[in-house]
C-alpha cells in the first residue's frame, strides 16, 4: 500500500496523514489490520463530512437513477466508479483525491483524479507543491551549457499511478536557456518517447526571469539560475494495461531534454540530451476496503 510506505517520509517533513471513507469503523479496522496501516483512517458512514467537502461521488446515485441507461451516465460510471460494474452499496463514496492542509486546518492544495483507478503518488504530490527532497538517486549529465540531474519521483510504481520525472537544471556561468514566452527561440522542454499505456502530461515550468539583450534592446523570458522542471506521467490503470503489464518487473521510459542556450554574445545551436529512467513495476494494490470498493479521500 503506497500510502503506508510513505508514512515515515511524511512524518520526517512534519506532515501528517489521514484518510476518510464512508465505510463503517469495523470495515476500516479490518482493512487497516489486513494491510498493516498505522495512520488514522476516519469513518464517515453517513458521508456527512464527504458532503461538506463537496466531494460526494454523485455518479454512484446516477447509476441507479432514471437515466441509468443513458450512454453518458454509463461512461461516467466506468470513469468514476468501476469498469467492472457498480453496486448500490457504493452510494456515499467520495471522489478519490488528496487535500493538503496547513497547521490551522486550511486547505492549501488539492489533487483529484481523472479516472477512479488513477492515483497520484505521495512523492509526486510533494514534488509538485515543493515540500520534498529527492528520495530517488538521480542521473547527472553535463553539457557545455548546463548540468541536469534527473530522477523519477518514485523508485517503483503500479498501473494507475500518476508520478513525476524531475529535471534539476543548472545553467553554466553566464548562460541562459529560454523559457515559455520566448517564442522566437527554442524553449527548454522535455520530450518523452511514446509507448503503450503511458501518458505524458503537459510539462510544469517554474517562474522565469526577463533577460535584456542590450545590442538588440530585446527582452525575453529565460532561466539563468538553477530551476526545476516536473514532467507528470500517468501509467494506464485499465484492464488492458493490467493484463499487458502483469508479471513485468520494470518500466523504462526514454526521452530527451531539449534546449537552446545563449550567453551575452553567442547563441548556441539547439541541443537534445538523451535520457532514460527505469522504475520498478509493482503489483497493483486495489484501493479501498476488502471487496474492491472505490477509495477514500485523504
Amino acid at each position: 500500500m503506497e500510502l503506508q510506505g510513505q508514512v515515515e517520509t511524511l512524518r520526517a517533513q512534519g506532515i501528517g496523514l489521514a484518510t476518510i471513507s464512508y465505510d463503517s469503523r469495523e470495515a476500516i479496522a479490518a482493512f487497516a489490520g489486513q494491510y498493516g496501516v498505522t495512520f488514522p483512517m476516519l469513518a464517515d458512514p453517513g458521508s456527512e463530512t464527504i458532503r461538506r467537502y463537496g466531494i460526494l461521488n454523485t455518479v454512484a446515485y446516477e447509476a441507479f437513477g432514471p437515466n441509468r441507461d443513458d450512454p453518458a451516465v454509463q461512461a461516467d460510471v466506468r470513469k468514476y466508479i468501476s469498469i467492472v460494474g457498480v453496486q448500490e452499496r457504493m452510494q456515499g463514496i467520495a471522489y478519490p483525491g488528496t487535500f493538503m492542509l496547513d497547521t490551522e486546518g486550511r486547505v492549501t492544495s488539492r489533487f483529484f483524479e481523472d479516472f477512479y483507478i488513477q492515483r497520484n503518488t505521495v512523492a509526486s504530490i510533494l514534488k509538485r507543491v515543493g515540500t520534498d527532497g529527492a528520495s530517488v538517486t538521480g542521473t547527472s549529465v553535463g553539457t557545455e551549457h548546463l548540468n541536469v540531474t534527473t530522477y523519477p519521483s518514485d523508485a517503483g510504481v503500479a498501473v494507475g499511478n500518476r508520478f513525476s520525472l524531475v529535471f534539476d537544471i543548472t545553467p553554466g556561468p553566464g548562460m541562459h536557456v529560454y523559457a515559455p514566452g520566448a517564442d522566437q527561440y527554442r524553449i527548454v522542454t522535455a520530450r518523452i518517447e511514446p509507448q503503450p499505456y503511458l501518458e505524458a502530461l503537459p510539462l510544469s515550468y517554474p517562474e522565469s526571469q526577463i533577460y535584456h539583450f542590450e545590442p538588440l534592446d530585446e527582452r525575453v523570458r529565460v532561466y539563468q539560475q538553477p530551476f526545476t522542471l516536473v514532467q507528470e506521467i500517468v501509467l494506464d490503470g485499465g484492464l488492458e494495461a493490467q493484463r499487458a503489464l502483469r508479471g513485468q518487473k520494470t518500466l523504462t521510459i526514454t526521452g530527451t531534454l531539449d534546449y537552446q542556450a545563449c550567453d551575452d554574445q553567442i547563441c548556441y545551436n539547439p541541443v537534445s540530451v538523451p535520457l532514460s529512467w527505469t522504475v520498478e513495476l509493482r503489483p497493483i494494490a486495489m484501493p479501498g476496503p476488502p471487496g474492491g470498493r472505490p477509495p477514500a479521500s485523504r
